[in-house]
């Protein structure tokens, strides 16, 4: 199979060319002809299999092929949701790199950094954007986004969007698209909770499966380390300075780890950056394009980078910590080993992951290869779970404990009645006034002089 075979336009078949791509992978050859024919598609592939190419290349020649509605305005023809600002970013650079030289405009929206470039990009006209859920709402709060004349909507990975929380947000932007359009669907894994937003978003799909989330590239070589917990660090920089990888993504499973990994390194004279959740949008645009180039060859991320990093010749991709969720090991070791190049899988495990191996070894089938260091496990027995500490009591200035404050009771306040007046005095009352006014009870009232 040859992308002249899909019928593809000479265009993009030599910006294919300049990319350096020479044959179509499972899900695009499977793909891109339903695109083409205008089909509804649900797509299921593990990632590092072309996901993106597969609807980026027959979205671009659809909108050359067909006229726009309204040729006047350069209007929204197609939009793609992405669940993090990373993957909207590489979505984009697909598109820039594919559509290479044709009259299409496309832009990217995503949270964490001012709004002006983004909405000067929308007023000067985009045909594709590609949007995170949060600052594509907020840009529709505000007027700035219109989205009537969107025909093609691509949801892409699916299963992260629900992971995320993302769910009602991309229900909200769905009833803002036409009823008529064409509609695209793709995710990694197939959940239940995905296969019922599936049902409410397509119309008679097309499913494409290829390479499920549980089998891993077999260009991949995955091998096991047990260490324990606090000789972690001394196994990478020693894996690092052996090894030497032209590029290497290690991973860890939380964002202080990140920082600390990125401490222990530095200190040991080896050059690596550090992407998280925390760190601001330029922070990690700078923390990529470093990586990206070859400035710097070691990159430390949390999961939020295993679906949106796609760096060409990644080398190794390492597991610091092993990951809570077993699919997560499949996203993690699949950014190398791409495009048909060779790639290294090194996973650390110590006695409180034991548990984590054994989940990602029975979802990919086999055991991993067991390797040996001068840092072997010694620590066999699990730790304890930690237990939530009371808070501290309050001390008084010689550090002495306060006694507990008692709560605060209100008095019940019981409104005031005036005794009834005898009778008489009633009848008294209501037969004389004062010449100071009226009179209460018999008692006369004077009244403030005005």
């Amino acid at each position: 199979m040859t992308f002249q075979k899909l019928k593809l336009i000479p265009s993009l078949l030599n910006n294919i060319r300049d990319a350096g791509y020479s044959r179509p992978t499972p899900i695009q050859a499977a793909t891109i002809p339903l695109v083409l024919a205008g089909e509804d598609v649900l797509g299921c592939a593990q990632t590092g299999t072309g996901k993106t190419a597969a609807f980026a290349l027959p979205i671009l020649q659809r909108m050359l092929q067909d006229p726009s509605p309204r040729p006047d305005a350069r209007i929204i023809r197609t939009l793609i949701l992405s669940p993090t600002r990373e993957l909207a970013m590489q979505t984009w650079e697909n598109f820039q790199l594919y559509g290479k030289g044709l009259p299409l405009q496309s832009c990217v929206i995503f949270g964490g950094v001012g709004q002006a470039a983004q909405a000067e990009a929308l007023h000067r006209g985009a045909d594709i954007v590609i949007a995170c859920p949060g600052r594509l709402l907020d840009l529709m709060g505000q007027g700035l986004i219109r989205l009537d004349w969107v025909e093609i909507f691509v949801l892409d990975e699916a299963d992260r969007m629900l992971d995320m929380g993302f769910i009602h947000d991309v229900r909200r932007v769905v009833r803002a698209l036409p009823q008529k359009r064409q509609t695209l669907m793709f995710s990694a894994t197939m959940p239940p909770e995905v296969e019922k937003l599936a049902l409410d978003l397509l119309t008679d799909p097309e499913n494409v499966k290829v390479d499920p989330v549980t089998s891993t590239v077999d260009a991949i070589d995955q091998g096991l380390y047990y260490v324990d917990k606090g000789n972690k660090k001394h196994l990478l920089i020693h894996l690092l300075r052996s090894e030497n990888p032209e590029s290497a993504l290690v991973f860890s499973r939380t964002r202080y780890g990140v920082d600390r990994i990125v401490r222990d390194l530095k200190k040991a004279g080896i050059e690596a950056s550090g992407i998280h959740g925390d760190k601001s949008q330029n922070a990690r645009q700078t923390a990529l394009k470093r990586f990206k180039s070859g400035e710097c060859r070691i990159l430390v991320a949390t999961d939020i980078a295993a679906r949106g990093i796609d760096v060409a010749g990644l080398s190794h991709v390492i597991n610091y910590d092993l990951p809570m969720e077993p699919e997560a090991y499949i996203h993690r070791i699949g950014r190398t080993g791409r495009a048909g190049r060779d790639g290294k899988a090194i996973s650390f495990c110590c006695i409180d992951e034991v548990k984590q191996l054994n989940q990602v070894e029975k979802l990919i089938g086999k055991r991993l290869r067991e390797e040996h260091s001068d840092w072997p496990m010694e620590i066999t027995t699990p730790s304890e779970p930690k237990v939530r500490e009371p808070r501290p009591a309050k001390v008084n200035a010689a550090g002495q404990p306060l006694p507990p404050r008692k709560p605060a009771v209100r008095p019940v306040r019981h409104s005031r009645e005036l005794p009834a007046p005898p009778a008489a005095s009633r009848q008294a009352a209501s037969g004389r006034r004062s010449r100071s006014g009226s009179s209460v009870y018999g008692q006369p009232v004077r009244r403030k002089k005005r």
